[in-house]
């Protein structure tokens, strides 16, 4: 059994979108369907390398799908030779599952007049990782995650209203519609009591300050060269994997909206099209998770 899978850079591509697409045609969101399977109102943890570590990005949907689709109880993997250095091996029999590592490399080239230049180029590459729960003789410590803490529903919505205010962002309540303005560069939701559960609530608000970090004094998301006439369906592609990420960290159930239900379509007509497209969106959403939880960071500092 091989340590490592490389796959040709396009055939990642079209794995990973063909994947992805196959769950959207059957009407299945991969960045919301772990919380479905009933484990509705549990936490839902992002899946971490075998040192903890969470996995970011398009990773996130890879992992979450695998471990739904084989029941894995633990959100920790491994590769085969991370596994040996343990002294543990992978079952006979066990398939691994693709996870993506994406960097730049830098090569210096002299132009015409003799000047030397660097040049970035970026590349991706695949490799294979293990769930623990297919890994046999693994010390203690990697074979149980540690249970997560129980905290009452409304205590637990309440930390996530802390990290919602920590952002900044201008938020209003009234009306029947959620939705984020970029020309206001507010956020405005219904009040809370229109929403069945106050986790409801909040995931809503995660959804729509993804949208937030859009505006050009934020990540300037400049979505229009890269999608075209889709673009709008894009960004609300980004916000919803960017919510689920938010709340995988939050604590909270993501939520299916039903107003959403038409984005689908467009979705599937631009994975088709393009099989980068869902590693775009990915990437944006993760960008958009890690500024929101930087704001964190600034909040803390400035009331220090």
């Amino acid at each position: 059994m091989k340590a490592q899978t490389k796959t040709p850079l396009p055939d990642i591509y079209s794995r990973v979108t063909d994947k992805i697409v196959a769950d959207l045609e059957q009407g299945v969101r991969p960045w919301v369907e772990p919380w479905k399977a009933g484990n509705a109102g549990a936490r839902i943890p992002l899946p971490v390398r075998h040192n903890g570590v969470p996995y970011q990005g398009i990773n996130i949907l890879l992992l979450w799908a695998e471990q739904l689709d084989k029941g894995f109880q633990s959100k920790r993997w491994m590769t085969f030779k991370q596994a040996q250095a343990l002294g543990a091996n992978v079952r006979k029999g066990e398939h691994g599952a693709l996870v993506v590592y994406a960097n730049k490399i830098t090569t210096s080239e002299t132009d015409d007049k003799g000047d030397e230049l660097e040049r970035e180029i970026p590349f991706m590459k695949g490799y294979t990782v293990f769930n623990v729960d297919q890994i046999e003789h693994l010390p203690e410590q990697y074979c149980a995650d540690p249970e997560p803490v129980e905290t009452e529903p409304l205590k637990l919505v309440e930390h996530a209203e802390v990290f919602f205010a920590n952002t900044g962002a201008v938020i209003r309540h009234g009306g029947n519609r959620a939705y984020y303005a970029p020309a206001q560069d507010i956020v405005q939701l219904p009040v809370p009591e229109s929403f069945d559960t106050a986790e409801s609530y909040a995931a809503t608000k995660a959804h729509e300050i993804t949208h937030w970090t859009s505006h050009k004094t934020r990540l300037d998301r400049q979505l229009g060269k890269r999608f075209g006439d889709d673009a709008y369906a894009a960004e609300e592609l980004i916000a919803e994997m960017g919510a689920a990420f938010l709340c995988a960290q939050l604590g909270l159930t993501p939520e299916v909206r039903d107003d959403h239900a038409a984005y689908l379509d467009h979705w599937l007509k631009v994975l088709k099209a393009d099989k980068k497209a869902v590693f775009t969106a990915a990437s944006q959403a993760q960008k958009a998770c890690n500024f929101l939880f930087s704001l964190q960071g600034e909040h803390e500092q400035q009331a220090a």
